[in-house]
């Protein structure tokens, strides 16, 4: 079993350093990404459809269990927390490994379900707590790959607790990558700032047809959550001690009527 301990252990040695190591042995990063789609793919239909029995915990064994399931065919180390510090884009990076704030923020996630009434919830209600928990989510970002698919499985757990499910089609990856990244914490802060999210969670919120059945059946939903899982946009995350800009700038989002509705891929 291959120890992944260091930046440099979850990649293949040279000439193959910029792919990922993976239970196919494949080394091209393009070929890996399609494998890696084809499979996962197949487990999240599972996931969606019910096939697979997930306990609804809302904690931090919740997620791990998402992430093993759609992961066990690709990576090893499906399913359990990565042991390296990632950044993306400009400002403060996703949870630090030392210190456990991974276990830190996801207890938050557990909290903000669990306080939560959803079922008492409308729509902008719920845009906002949903924002919120999935910010914290986010913030955790606690694997190595895969973090996206993962969180959007998880919120459409959270989203079962109430009367909307998710349709992540209507929102467009790059307003989708956008609210993500502005809700990131500012530098030396923890909380994170849901503020960017609201609109989009809001947006991609639909009323269940009724009480309990989904006003999307197992298979829409699915295609939903995958027409939101690829392609990636923009540069994949990049390890916490890279070179990077100043912090940025705090920018008021609105999202635009044009940008809510592109069906495009998003982060994974």
């Amino acid at each position: 079993m291959t120890r992944f301990d260091t930046w440099e252990s979850y990649f293949y040695p040279p000439p193959d350093e910029a792919t990922l190591r993976n239970l196919f042995d494949e080394r091209d990063p393009v070929v890996l990404a399609r494998l890696e789609y084809v499979e996962s793919a197949e487990r999240q239909r599972e996931l969606m459809a019910g096939e697979v029995a997930i306990r609804r915990t809302f904690d931090a064994a919740h997620v791990r269990a998402i992430h093993r399931h759609l992961f066990q065919d690709v990576f090893e180390w499906a399913g359990q927390y990565r042991t390296v510090d990632l950044t993306k884009g400009v400002g403060r990076g996703f949870a630090e490994v030392r210190g456990g704030e991974i276990d830190r923020y996801l207890s938050d996630v557990r909290r903000l379900v669990a306080g939560t009434a959803w079922e008492r919830l409308d729509r902008d209600d719920f845009g906002e707590r949903a924002a919120q928990v999935f910010a914290y989510l986010n913030q955790a970002h606690p694997f190595r790959e895969g973090n996206g698919r993962t969180s959007k499985v998880f919120m459409e757990h959270v989203a079962e607790r109430s009367r909307f499910t998710l349709d992540y089609a209507l929102v467009s990856p790059a307003v989708w990558n956008q609210a993500a990244m502005l809700s990131r914490p500012d530098l030396f802060a923890y909380e994170p700032v849901p503020d960017s999210l609201v609109p989009v969670f809001r947006a991609i919120a639909q009323e269940r047809a009724s009480g309990t059945a989904s006003s999307l059946d197992d298979a829409s939903r699915a295609r939903s959550l995958l027409s939101a899982s690829y392609p990636r946009s923009g540069p994949p995350a990049a390890r916490a001690d890279s070179p990077r800009g100043p912090q940025r700038a705090r920018v008021t989002y609105r999202p635009t009527r044009g940008s809510e509705t592109g069906r495009e891929g998003q982060e994974r």
